[in-house]
């Protein structure tokens, strides 16, 4: 199929076993099969960062999207132009709410959880993430994640997403949450946690998963032929 009628979705062409699952590129897969729509996957590597991919996202992260004559590199962008137009994902009569809530999820929450799960890492592995914060600073970073999650669980009481049906906005806030609650952040909130089950437990969720998985593991595989 030509490039023009199928999006390419560039992502690393391996990570070690850490951030596996939690690679961005699985919010994107996850849109694709919600839609139904096909897609094939093209890799870059983690360094050193090429010049064509630097062309594409100038951070030189992932991922990235390339379809129809145009490419994205920010996940916010991309599920708002790949679902542009579609009729349950992205309703044109609750697009504002859908588009609030989808820069709520990366501006208020994610901007709140990431700090305090970098801290917690480096806690884990300075090797990698460098060294830890004071605790004094973790602690500040719990209470500001705190707060937002608060008010998620308030939003979320009684209802199963945030814009009526499932949307582009749960699939950016159930995977800001999920992280979050995988390295612990959302004991006490449950209604945050039966939200981000309802939403893991989608097939299109399941199905984006498996194929990241996959994909890291062929990448095992193809290392371990040359080694």
């Amino acid at each position: 199929m030509p490039d023009a009628d199928m999006p390419i979705l560039f992502t690393y062409e391996w990570v070690p076993d850490f951030p596996r699952g939690y690679v961005r590129d699985l919010r994107i897969r996850w849109l694709f099969h919600e839609m139904g729509q096909p897609y094939r996957v093209e890799t870059v590597t983690f360094a050193p960062k090429r010049a064509d991919h630097l062309a594409m996202q100038p951070f030189g992260q992932v991922p990235a999207v390339r379809w129809r004559g145009r490419s994205w590199f920010e996940t916010g962008a991309m599920l708002l132009g790949l679902a542009s137009g579609h009729p349950t994902l992205l309703p044109e009569d609750r697009r504002a709410d859908i588009t609030e809530w989808l820069f709520a999820a990366a501006n208020s929450v994610e901007m709140s959880t990431q700090p305090w799960i970098l801290a917690n890492a480096s806690l884990a592995a300075p090797q990698i993430f460098g060294p830890a914060p004071a605790s004094e600073v973790i602690e500040r970073f719990a209470q500001r994640m705190k707060s937002k999650l608060g008010a998620m669980e308030t939003v979320l009481t009684n209802r199963d997403w945030l814009a009526g049906g499932f949307t582009i906005a749960d699939i950016l806030m159930a995977d800001v949450l999920r992280i979050t609650g995988d390295k612990g952040g959302l004991e006490g909130y449950p209604v945050l946690q039966s939200y981000v089950a309802r939403a893991t437990a989608r097939p299109a969720f399941l199905k984006a998963h498996a194929d990241q998985m996959a994909h890291w593991h062929a990448a095992d595989a193809t290392r371990a032929a040359v080694a």
